[in-house]
């Protein structure tokens, strides 16, 4: 969902061409749960994941210490408290927490702002959790696990609007789109979406969802669990419909080279082969295939 700004953008470039670092994976190469990272933070496939060999690694001995920024909002958190284990994000880090070893209590919950998580340098975590699209760029200065959600992007419009009857992608180009600087979300709509209007950009996205409310714009574009929270939020408004896939997903976001993520990736692959990933996905974000494709 959400994207880099531009002064983190800079930084990265900055510590690039400081490090001599020549490339990147094409975005082609993003991993899924259980494929080698995409990050390149991965290890021996030997090596121990036992709670007392990853004691060494960690950022507080004894305690798994995990990141998200505030507030959180559902369906990732619920009622703004990620230590209560409710909400799809929260569920997720204390599922990965007992693969690793950690009972609940020995899961401690950090403040980092969104734009301060994927900078560069050292990090006062093992692992944070915020909805991070995996990007090449990113991928440069920190390192992130395997996916833990495959998104697609949504179109969140007014039930009254042209748009939600007419949307094909020559029609989307003649529509005023408004949303949260520096996400995912913005990116799409100038790079996939072009409209002819350059769209209006909000500092927050209770900005962007008055701007709809108030017929500022005429649709916003989020991702598809979000879009649906936000269309119970904003009285008569509707999902008009998903983008086709675009191979965007969320991973786990360390600091570069932490080899914690290998141990990450196996709990991961683990609670998708055991089904937990799935059950988490159906308690806490509906099934989308109802939700009609645009078709290019």
């Amino acid at each position: 969902m959400r994207q880099m700004t531009v002064a983190a953008m800079a930084a990265i470039a900055v510590l690039a061409a400081s490090a001599g670092l020549a490339g990147c994976a094409s975005e082609s190469s993003r991993s899924s749960v259980g494929a080698t990272p995409a990050g390149g933070g991965g290890s021996s496939a030997a090596a121990s994941c036992s709670n007392a060999a990853i004691q060494g690694q960690l950022y507080a001995k004894g305690m798994l210490t995990v990141a998200t920024d505030k507030p959180v909002y559902p369906p990732w958190f619920v009622n703004n408290k990620p230590a209560n284990g409710q909400g799809y994000e929260s569920a997720v880090a204390y599922a990965v927490a007992a693969q690793l070893g950690f009972s609940k209590s020995q899961v401690t919950w950090a403040y980092e702002p969104f734009n301060s998580s994927y900078a560069p340098g050292p990090k006062k975590f093992d692992f944070d959790v915020n909805e991070i699209s995996y990007s090449a760029q990113r991928a440069q200065v920190v390192t992130f696990s395997d996916s833990y959600y495959d998104v697609q992007q949504a179109l969140v419009a007014l039930k009254n609007s042209p748009i939600v009857t007419k949307h094909s992608p020559a029609d989307l180009k003649s529509y005023v789109f408004g949303d949260q600087v520096g996400t995912t979300s913005l990116q799409f709509i100038n790079s996939q979406i072009q409209p002819s209007q350059t769209p209006k950009v909000f500092e927050t996205l209770n900005d962007v969802k008055q701007a709809l409310q108030t017929k500022q714009i005429a649709a916003l574009v989020t991702d598809t669990p979000t879009a649906e929270f936000i269309t119970t939020e904003i009285p008569g408004s509707v999902v008009v419909a998903q983008f086709p896939s675009t191979g965007e997903h969320y991973g786990l976001l360390f600091a570069k080279g932490n080899k914690l993520v290998t141990c990450v990736n196996k709990a991961l692959a683990t609670l998708k082969g055991n089904g937990t990933l799935a059950k988490l996905t159906a308690q806490y974000l509906k099934d989308f295939t109802s939700v009609p494709t645009i078709q290019p």
